[in-house]
C-alpha cells in the first residue's frame, strides 16, 4: 500500500503540517527509563503530543524474558507477533494507517517501535526526529492528564513471515567472522570496563562499536543522511550482512534506523544481544580494544 508518510524519520514541522491537514495518523509515545520502568508512563501523563497513545517497552514492545523451556532470551526479547499486532489494533492502528513514534531520549525506544512495526509487515511508520523536545521547539501543542481512549481498529494479522531479518545466538556464533557485527552500547561497556546491567562485561568477539548516541546531533536529532552515510559506510564490508546488537536489542534499533536513514538498507537484528549472549558461559567473550577494528 502506498502512503505519504516521510520515512524513516519525520521532522516536527512536517508532522504538524500532516496533522493540521487531517491526515490519519496514530501517534505513539514510547518514552522509557531503564532505571525507572514507570517514568515513561508518568511523563506521558504530564505532557504528550495531542492524542498520543503510550506503548511500554517491557509490557508492549518486549516479550517474556524466558521461553517455554526456561531459557533466558535476554532482557527485552521480541514480543509475540500476533499479540503485538493486537495491541496496536487496540490503540487504533489499522492496516495502512500511518504511525509516528517518539520518545524523550533521542529516539532509541521510538526506534524499537519503528523496527517492530516493520517487522510485523506494517510499512507506514516513522520516528519523530528529536522527539517531544523537537515538537515543542517547533511550536507543537501538548496535552496532559489521562490518556485519550482510542477508537480500536479491526484486529489484523501480521505478515505470515517476519518482514525484517533477525538472527539468533547460535546462528550468530556460527557466522562470526562472516558478518559485520555492530554493538550500539557505550564504548566503555563494549570494552568491558564497566557493566551496569548484565552479569558479564565485554563484547561478542569481532563486534565493532558504534555507540547509538553518535547518530545524533547536539539537539538530539539524527544527523543528515550524508553524515550518517559517511559514518556507517566504513564499518561495512562488501557482501556481508550488517548485524546489530546492543545490551538487550533496544538501542540496536537506533543503529538500524540510522543505517536506513543513511540510505544503506536494512540491517539484521540480534534480539537477545549482550544480555542473552553473556548469560551463557559457553559463549566466547572479548574485552578491551582490539589492535585494529575492521573498517578502519
Amino acid at each position: 500500500m502506498t502512503h505519504d508518510l516521510p520515512q524513516p524519520l519525520i521532522d516536527a514541522a512536517a508532522l504538524r503540517r500532516r496533522l493540521d491537514a487531517g491526515r490519519p495518523t496514530v501517534l505513539v509515545d514510547c518514552s522509557f527509563d531503564l532505571a525507572d520502568r514507570d517514568a515513561g508512563r508518568r511523563a506521558h501523563a504530564e505532557a504528550r503530543l495531542p492524542g498520543a497513545q503510550y506503548l511500554h517497552l517491557e509490557t508492549d514492545l518486549s516479550g517474556p524474558q524466558h521461553d517455554a523451556e526456561g531459557r533466558f532470551r535476554g532482557r527485552h526479547p521480541l514480543p509475540d507477533r500476533a499479540s503485538l499486532a493486537a495491541r496496536l489494533a487496540a490503540i487504533g492502528v489499522a492496516p495502512g494507517m500511518a504511525v509516528v513514534a517518539y520518545d524523550r531520549s533521542g529516539g532509541p525506544f521510538a526506534a524499537r517501535a519503528w523496527w517492530l512495526l516493520r517487522w510485523l509487515g506494517h510499512a507506514p511508520v516513522a520516528v519523530l526526529d528529536g522527539g517531544l523536545a523537537a515538537w515543542t521547539a517547533a511550536g507543537g501543542a501538548v496535552e496532559a492528564g489521562p490518556a485519550p481512549v482510542p477508537a480500536p481498529a479491526t484486529a489484523w494479522p501480521p505478515s505470515p513471515e517476519p518482514a525484517l531479518p533477525v538472527i539468533e545466538a547460535d546462528a550468530l556464533q556460527r557466522a562470526l567472522g562472516r558478518v559485520t557485527l555492530v554493538d550500539a552500547r557505550a564504548a566503555e561497556r563494549w570494552r568491558g570496563e564497566v557493566e551496569p546491567l548484565d552479569a558479564v562485561a565485554g563484547h561478542i568477539p569481532g563486534a565493532q562499536n558504534r555507540f547509538y548516541g553518535l547518530n545524533l546531533d547536539g539537539d538530539g536529532r539524527f544527523l543528515p543522511p550524508q553524515a550518517l552515510r559517511a559514518a556507517w559506510q566504513p564499518l561495512m564490508q562488501p557482501g556481508e550482512p550488517v548485524v546489530h546488537q546492543c545490551g538487550s536489542g533496544v538501542t540496536a534499533c537506533h543503529n538500524l534506523l540510522a543505517q536506513a536513514a543513511a540510505g544503506l538498507g536494512d540491517g539484521v537484528l540480534y534480539p537477545g544481544s549482550w544480555s542473552e549472549w553473556s548469560a551463557d558461559p559457553a559463549r566466547p567473550v572479548a574485552r578491551g580494544q582490539p589492535c585494529r577494528q575492521r573498517g578502519g
